[in-house]
């Protein structure tokens, strides 16, 4: 059986705009520029023959038609991720974690996390910032003070007065295993190891 399908790089144009309604956040989660993503979708339009979204003033808004190819299109690439993820063997799932210059790495425990999670093979980056996850260099980010940048996930990772640290994750990605075993994983720690304000660390850990 042949598939007729869309070129594949269009419909993820098309997929995130439609999530966050906007050229310039779903811009931001591929990596690539708002007209990148304009075009992208445009050219999609075409090649169904249909509109997909109407193009206000500052608002985009899903045509009917855009509506109804959504949710196809979202459950599409969740069972490729997954059927994906299940053939990659131990250690085959690359994560790239960048943390900030002044974070210390013993509050992590990676030892521990790379033994009871041997099918992610998980790097450290450090010094890491915005720059490096805008740029794809890193998946997931630690940083400090950064509590809300568009079409990324921000969450807090310490309580304390201040800046606090933030684990940062692209939207389209936020909810892949590997980050969301690394985020279950910070989540669970004890909440000395979580909370930078308290001197008991566990035993150091490289990158």
């Amino acid at each position: 059986m042949t598939y007729a399908l869309p070129p594949l790089n269009a419909l993820r144009a098309f997929e995130a705009a439609a999530r966050h309604l906007s050229f310039k956040l779903a811009a931001h989660e591929l990596h690539v520029t708002p007209a990148a993503v304009g075009q992208q979708v445009k050219a999609l339009e075409a090649r169904l023959g249909v509109q997909l979204f109407e193009r206000l003033h500052k608002q985009l808004i899903l045509t009917a038609a855009g509506q109804a190819y959504l949710p196809g299109v979202s459950e599409g690439f969740r069972h490729i991720a997954e059927a994906t993820s299940q053939l990659k063997p131990a250690g085959a799932v690359q994560l790239q974690l960048g943390v900030h210059g002044s974070f210390d790495l013993r509050r992590l425990d990676l030892a521990a996390f790379r033994g009871t999670h041997e099918e992610i093979g998980l790097r450290v980056l450090q010094p890491a910032g915005l720059h490096e996850l805008v740029e794809g260099k890193v998946d997931l980010l630690i940083a400090r003070g950064v509590s809300h940048h568009p079409g990324y996930r921000c969450e807090r990772i310490s309580e304390n007065a201040g800046l606090g640290d933030w684990l940062i994750a692209p939207e389209g990605t936020a909810d892949c295993p590997e980050i969301e075993s690394f985020r279950a994983w910070l989540r669970a720690l004890p909440t000395e190891m979580r909370h930078a304000r308290r001197p008991r660390l566990v035993g150091g850990v490289g990158s």
